[in-house]
């Protein structure tokens, strides 16, 4: 398999026969428990399904060949994945995390992750060295990074902040989700953990609660992980696994006419009248854009942002007009997404108030673009 390209694996799940049936498409295995063997052992490796099953296993390793990495786990959501990260951690740790993220996770750290004791520091994690100049060695245990960051795009730089972190005996942990395996390997710029929202790109059908964390080497934190899921109930049930397994089959494919929808609305969209602003690290305008081309390979995702030259107003209307676009939350779906982010956010959110926040799927470019221009030009 490691001679095969994502797209070739992917699409044949690892390729992986059912040894019973010969059957291509992996079995859905729901047993929550398993037999012992005559002399009271557990040969199969299986003991009880919150911490066993063969599907959630087939999806980790397909997800594991992605990021090259040692290991994956899946689990429960992105949140129950990014949650288990830092419960890792001890009362009085220091942690990292980007001024701009995904909401949910940075509305956690300030409340949950404070009251269990972590210390917790957020920066421009577009800056390097304001990372830098954020670490307390000895002290700062991990650095948490979010690359696009959501909802503006931003780009870190990964290899340089591994550096820096490392030094100081920070570990660092990388949200990929935006980027995907596919166009960012964070575990090769020398990331100790990545995490993926699987219910965005990896699944990619709407239809999927998930979240997968992957590791750069089996070591004593990834075994604290594997205790936190288990002790936690944080395992993905065995039908929502393999929905995650169908839908990374045309993982490569989605991603790639995406990646390739979203280049070309941005360069529209930043000569249209009424758009003040186009956030895309595939533009040459964007500040990080030859970190993003460096560090991102095949493409820049399926995920903008335009801010509307008509304030909060504007944006709330051209919202309000599309009709091929779906207003919804969430993103990496085969439907095109567009949400009003700061009014999912709330008080204290970076994000400004006439921006709009545009998940890429897979339908027509031509169509796509007729729908903003209309609604943005108050049509509709």
């Amino acid at each position: 398999m490691s001679q095969w390209k994502p797209r070739t694996f992917l699409a044949q799940a690892l390729g992986k026969i059912d040894p019973e049936s010969r059957a291509i498409v992996p079995p859905i295995h729901v047993s929550t428990t398993y037999q012992r063997d005559e002399d009271n052992q557990y040969r199969s490796g299986n003991v009880y399904g919150r911490a066993d099953n063969e599907t959630v296993r087939e999806a980790e390793a397909i997800i594991a060949q992605l990021e090259g990495g040692a290991a994956a786990m899946v689990l429960g959501s992105g949140m129950s994945a990014a949650v288990a990260v830092f419960s890792t951690l001890s009362p009085g740790d220091h942690v990292i995390a980007p001024r701009v993220m995904y909401w949910a996770l940075r509305n956690w750290l300030a409340t949950e992750g404070v009251r269990h004791g972590l210390e917790v520091t957020f920066v421009d994690a577009a800056d390097t060295s304001a990372v830098a100049a954020a670490l307390r060695p000895g002290r700062t245990k991990l650095v948490w990074l979010e690359t696009p960051s959501n909802p503006l795009w931003e780009i870190s730089d990964i290899a340089a902040i591994v550096i820096v972190a490392h030094a100081a005996g920070a570990r660092v942990a990388v949200d990929s989700t935006c980027a995907t395996p596919l166009l960012t390997r964070p575990l090769e710029l020398g990331a100790d953990i990545v995490m993926h929202a699987a219910t965005k790109y990896l699944n990619g059908h709407s239809d999927v609660i998930a979240g997968a964390l992957v590791t750069a080497k089996i070591d004593d934190t990834w075994a604290s992980l594997q205790r936190i899921r288990a002790s936690h109930g944080m395992i993905l049930g065995p039908f929502e696994a393999y929905l995650l397994i169908r839908g990374m089959r045309t993982l490569d494919l989605r991603v790639r006419a995406a990646c390739a929808s979203a280049l070309e609305l941005v360069k529209r969209l930043e000569k249209h009248a009424h758009v003040a602003a186009v956030l895309y690290p595939g533009l040459p305008s964007h500040p990080q854009h030859a970190l993003a081309c460096a560090q991102m390979q095949g493409g820049f995702g399926g995920m903008l942002s335009i801010r509307a030259k008509g304030g909060v107003e504007h944006a709330i209307a051209t919202a309000a007009r599309v009709r091929l676009w779906k207003r919804a939350t969430s993103l990496g779906g085969v439907e095109s997404l567009i949400e009003h982010r700061a009014s999912i956010e709330g008080a204290g959110s970076p994000c400004p108030p006439d921006l709009l926040r545009l998940s890429v799927g897979v339908e027509d470019v031509d169509d796509l673009y007729a729908d903003l221009d209309a609604a943005l030009n108050g049509a509709g």
